[in-house]
């Protein structure tokens, strides 16, 4: 088949052209050739989507079978891209979140639920991620006249991870000492590998598949501590886990989700459903999702790679004087 990746050159977007390649189809990325190269194999078109000129020499005088689009965050710009496709693909694949999902996680995702309540036509400004993601969901369903496909992930790990929820990890881990280990050990999480979710993606674009699909891990899967203990083995590093707890944590201004990477802290009404994603329909449309062991250990074979002072985390992590600073106040509450 024939494929186009918008993006295509980070994470997702990378793991969605590797896929594509590795099955044999002919691959076209679209992007500004400013993230980093594109994957070896696949037909680098440079372009900005946001510039109407460049979505028209896109498409002049060509035709995919399936387009996905892994880089849709506002809905006007994705609207623009959804029509100037229109006609020149039979599948639109649009990478969306569970985030788009309408009252969530306050209120638990339903397997096709509407998205929160955002017009096609918004911008930047009119909304947080999720609804954003919500009106782009739409403004890809009513600007393409085609197959349209919505993948709703959860949290995405793996290798190629730029957001540094697990790099950020694995590499504190790594050092080795006393780690401070937030809440509680058995508390579920739910995450899924890129490579998964672009698996997932193609599989159903290539069907023609159309409709909405909450894509995760499995409810109730690994605890915190689990996650916590395959870093520290990939690393062979002897880090010592310091399970402190939530509450303690909020007392001594430790940042959720941040600041310590995938820590919700205590539960409350507002995410009480974050990690209770329903999977059903994904399943039954052929997801699987590899053991987490796998995810951690490529992602450490990959990121070993980097230089440490050129990792990205975003924003994610606790300074090191912080957490010296929590787990002596934990030691002297304990003694």
């Amino acid at each position: 088949m024939k494929v186009l990746v918008i993006g295509g050159s980070v994470f997702l977007g990378r793991a969605v052209v590797e896929e594509a390649l590795a099955r044999g189809h002919e691959v076209t990325t679209f992007n500004r050739g400013r993230s980093r190269p594109d994957v070896p194999g696949a037909e680098a078109v440079r372009g900005d989507r946001e510039v109407r000129a460049d979505l028209e020499r896109l498409a002049e005088g060509r035709s995919w079978d399936i387009v996905v689009d892994t880089s849709g965050y506002v809905p006007r710009v994705v609207g623009e891209s959804a029509r100037a496709l229109s006609g020149h693909a039979g599948v639109y694949a649009f990478v969306s979140s569970v985030s788009a999902v309408d009252g969530f996680p306050g209120n638990p995702a339903g397997e096709d639920p509407d998205g929160w309540p955002c017009a096609p036509g918004a911008g930047s400004d009119d909304g947080d991620y999720g609804v954003l993601k919500a009106g782009c969901e739409r403004a890809v369903e009513q600007g393409f006249d085609g197959a349209v496909v919505t993948v709703r992930p959860g949290v995405i790990l793996g290798p190629g991870e730029r957001v540094g929820r697990l790099p950020w990890w694995l590499t504190r881990i790594s050092k080795g000492g006393r780690v401070l280990a937030p809440g509680d050990p058995e508390a579920r999480l739910q995450l899924v590998d890129a490579r998964d979710v672009a698996i997932f993606t193609l599989d159903l674009a290539e069907r023609g598949t159309s409709g909405r699909f909450l894509v995760s891990g499995p409810a109730g899967g690994a605890g915190f501590g689990e996650w916590l203990e395959l870093c520290a083995r990939v690393t062979g590093s002897g880090a010592e886990l310091v399970w402190v707890d939530d509450d303690f944590l909020v007392e001594q201004g430790a940042g959720t989700f941040v600041e310590l990477p995938l820590w919700s802290g205590p539960s409350s009404a507002g995410d009480a459903n974050f990690w209770r994603v329903p999977t059903a329909r994904a399943e039954a449309a052929g997801l699987r999702v590899r053991p987490l062991a796998e995810t951690v250990g490529d992602t450490w074979a990959w990121l070993r790679e980097i230089p440490e002072g050129e990792r990205e985390f975003g924003k994610h992590g606790m300074a090191a004087e912080k957490e010296a600073g929590i787990l002596a106040a934990w030691a002297a509450r304990s003694a």
